[in-house]
């Protein structure tokens, strides 16, 4: 199995924070916010490739992150300089299948994505179903669904409907960017993208797969953050202090 982190974005909600350094690079609980990510990865049986794609703006700050770490996170530069030439976060996956040559299956997540809990169980979740899976997270207010999309499930948890920024959303849940695709299933990228499809905001991706092919959701338990204002980044922060998991910090804000 492998992975894939998107980084790619230029985070300019964050700024003047992300002007020179990259959101995922940014500390939360005293280290760089991808840390936490690459430690929920470290937890999922049978990875052996990890890839990172950004930027040609911040290409350099994650090459010289990486080259620190005992692990190896392969750092993929998707050739743009700036918000306007951006590739979206589908089409930075294709690259990154593509220039990494991967063919397995494949877990995505999103490098502003944090997660109180293992992500070992969704990648049993996704291989058990043998198709693609997303994280869903109950944000407990149909305003904030707005926000991000609707999802709905059947009894064994396929999804049977599922719209990006809904005008009248009818239930909290919703999809995350927090994904599995089998090996059979990663050709379907390229075959969304050549259709002409938004290559931005990866949900697009499943709102267009699940009516082609099963997909399944699995609930993301304890709490999860995205990270997109300096008010999120400062929840994160306090949250994922070294000490927070003995305080009950999670649990205070669940």
């Amino acid at each position: 199995m492998k992975a894939v982190i998107l980084a790619a974005g230029y985070a300019t909600r964050l700024y003047p924070l992300t002007l020179d350094r990259p959101k995922a690079l940014l500390p939360v609980g005293g280290r760089p916010m991808v840390e936490h990510l690459l430690e929920r990865l470290a937890e999922v049986e049978g990875l052996n490739e990890i890839h990172l794609v950004t930027n040609s703006k911040f290409a350099e700050a994650f090459g010289g992150w990486a080259s620190g770490r005992a692990e190896d996170v392969r750092i993929i530069d998707d050739g743009t300089s700036d918000d306007d030439s951006k590739l979206g976060a589908i089409g930075d996956l294709d690259l990154t299948i593509r220039k990494g040559g991967i063919d397995d299956d494949l877990l995505v997540l999103a490098g502003d994505n944090l997660f109180s809990e293992s992500l070992a169980p969704f990648a049993d979740f996704g291989r058990a179903k043998g198709a693609p899976a997303l994280g869903v997270y109950d944000v407990g207010d149909l305003e904030a669904i707005r926000r991000y999309n609707a999802i709905e499930l059947d009894a064994d948890d396929r999804v049977t409907f599922f719209e990006e920024k809904p005008a009248r959303p009818r239930s909290t849940l919703t999809g995350i960017a927090l994904y599995f695709y089998p090996r059979a299933t990663l050709g379907l990228v390229r075959e969304y993208l050549a259709g002409g499809n938004n290559p931005d905001q990866p949900g697009h991706l499943v709102e267009w797969l699940y009516p082609r092919v099963p997909v399944y959701a699995w609930r993301v338990p304890g709490r999860w953050y995205d990270v997109g204002s300096k008010e999120t980044l400062a929840e994160a922060d306090r949250a994922f202090q070294p000490d927070a998991s003995q305080s009950g910090a999670f649990d205070a804000e669940a």
